[in-house]
């Protein structure tokens, strides 16, 4: 008699790990198992891809469902669009969302257009970077930064 797994709690089956992950494009919470990150998995809601590779733009409300909600690490960069240093960085940014994509979903915070949203943070000099995890602030850095630094952080954080 063949076994089969009808339940992930079934005994002797494998029990997939989900995790909570906000969809860039309409910003609403799905739940996928973790192992299909790679798989280029899409949002439950508007049927877009959930890992696009590319720098989520936050306003007031996306910005707290993503680093409230997602349990991936979400590493925001707080600038400004008159910010030299800010958008001399912007290449580096989205290369490292490339680079990190299914690892850290990494999202974009204009604090002129948001203050309200930059403002409980404290945000003294821009850019800077802070990584969230589930509502919890985990590390902040400031200044621009290559690509392959922004990896490194990242991957040394989370």
């Amino acid at each position: 008699m063949s076994h089969s797994c009808l339940r992930k709690s079934q005994k002797g089956c494998p029990v997939s790990e989900s995790l909570h992950y906000v969809c860039p494009h309409c910003h609403t919470t799905n739940r996928i198992a973790k192992e299909q990150l790679g798989n280029q998995p899409d949002c439950g809601s508007c049927h877009q891809p959930l890992v696009t590779g590319e720098p989520v733009a936050l306003d007031n409300d996306s910005f707290a469902r993503h680093t409230g909600r997602s349990q991936l690490p979400v590493v925001v960069d707080f600038w400004a669009p008159w910010c030299g240093p800010c958008r001399m960085m912007a290449p580096a940014f989205a290369q490292a969302a490339q680079q990190l994509a299914g690892q850290a979903q990494l999202a974009k915070l204009d604090t002129e257009a948001y203050p309200q949203a930059a403002a409980p943070f404290g945000i003294r000099s821009i850019p800077t970077m802070v990584i969230f995890k589930e509502g919890r602030e985990l590390a902040r850095i400031s200044g621009a930064l290559p690509a392959s630094e922004i990896v490194r952080w990242v991957r040394s954080v989370s």
